[in-house]
């Protein structure tokens, strides 16, 4: 079984191997935790991330990954994993799996030991964090991901406290 650990804190410290970054589909970087990483990383990082062939401006449609180098960030690679908007996503529990199961494969062809995501889809794009939780655990929990370590970078308290309550349920 995979290594699911919460916890609490700046993902752009995170000492693993991939960070997962919650994506816009253009990748030109954001606000919340996009935006923070895009700093954290460095310049390159949008470089990177503009080098990422696009169609009608979209490198990354919802529900898929990308990976670039992670430039100034203590990880090796950085994961653009894009969530759906929950409000206007006719399948958002959908998307948000295929975005955290595009993440994972993507780590593991890359022979990464441990990534480190963010809450996909919790800020801006409207998730309920309850839910966002339930299925970030039933999706990376699952048994084809169990040689990584999985940990889960929430920014604050309540964040945390929702997502280990979802966590602790059998």
């Amino acid at each position: 079984m995979s290594n699911l650990e919460i916890v609490q804190g700046d993902i752009t410290r995170a000492q693993v191997d991939a960070i997962g970054n919650a994506a816009n589909p253009q990748l030109h970087g954001g606000g919340g935790v996009d935006g923070a990483i895009h700093q954290a990383a460095g310049s390159e990082l949008l470089e990177a991330c503009e080098r990422i062939p696009a169609v009608d401006e979209i490198r990354c449609p919802p529900g898929e990954a990308r990976m670039t180098r992670a430039y100034q960030l203590p990880a090796k690679y950085v994961i653009h994993a894009v969530g759906p908007i929950y409000d206007s996503d006719p399948t958002p529990a959908e998307t948000l799996a295929s975005a955290y199961v595009s993440s994972l494969k993507l780590a593991m062809e890359q022979n990464c030991r441990s990534i480190a995501f963010p809450a996909i889809s919790c800020g801006v794009y409207g998730y309920p964090v309850d839910e966002a939780a339930f299925i970030a655990k039933n999706t990376c929990g699952r048994i084809e991901f169990s040689e990584l370590d999985i940990y889960f970078y929430l920014f604050n308290e309540q964040l945390v406290r929702v997502w280990r309550e979802i966590f602790n349920r059998v």
